[in-house]
């Protein structure tokens, strides 16, 4: 049993680390629950059956070890690396500019605060879709969804997103406009050189 172990933690252990920690955007959470899903693998591998792969197998335990963990908590956090191309629904290019990622990195923290708005199931799905580039199969067989659960979920997840991320643009929007009547009015001082 222990070579088996040692076997999938070194298949496996990146993959699961990296899916929990988009699940509760939290490092040493994030290992916590994939001790617990090893745990649970050591208790229960005598009951694989083979119908899926052991990858999918041990993401679908994951899964289910960061239900019950969200289930625990008040408040569910999530965040996301990463961030979407909304028309094309994917991850965009990583080799970035400078400027270029800090307007990235207002982007994810948007997608981060309008994920909380997602149930976990839709996060789920866009983890694996968008994050790990998991295929509509392969995110169906991980988290033991029907394709047509997937898609279903995935659209009305990217809905839900695109709602949030309205509504926040808005916002920044709506400040942007206040802060330049009170510049216009002299009640905010610009700083000008010279």
């Amino acid at each position: 049993m222990e070579e088996t172990f040692q076997i999938l933690y070194d298949a496996y252990h990146q993959d699961l680390y990296q899916f929990l920690f988009y699940m509760v955007k939290d490092k040493s959470q994030a290992e916590d629950l994939a001790q617990e899903v090893y745990i649970r693998v050591l208790n229960s591998y005598h009951t694989f059956e083979g119908r899926s792969s052991e990858k999918t197998w041990l993401l679908s335990i994951a899964r289910h070890v960061a239900i019950d963990w969200f289930r625990k908590q008040q408040t569910i956090r999530q965040r996301i690396m990463g961030t979407f191309d909304w028309d094309t629904q994917d991850v965009r290019d990583q080799h970035l500019l400078p400027d270029e990622l800090a307007v990235q990195h207002e982007n994810v923290r948007e997608i981060y605060t309008a994920l909380d708005h997602c149930t976990i199931d839709q996060r789920a799905v866009i983890i694996l879709r968008f994050i790990q580039g998991y295929s509509i199969q392969e995110t169906a067989a991980a988290l033991r969804f029907s394709e047509s659960k997937v898609k279903t979920t995935q659209h009305r997840g990217l809905k839900i997103l695109r709602k949030q991320m309205e509504l926040l643009r808005e916002e920044l929007m709506d400040d942007e406009v206040i802060l330049e009547r009170r510049k216009s009015r002299g009640v905010v001082k610009t700083t000008s050189g010279g």
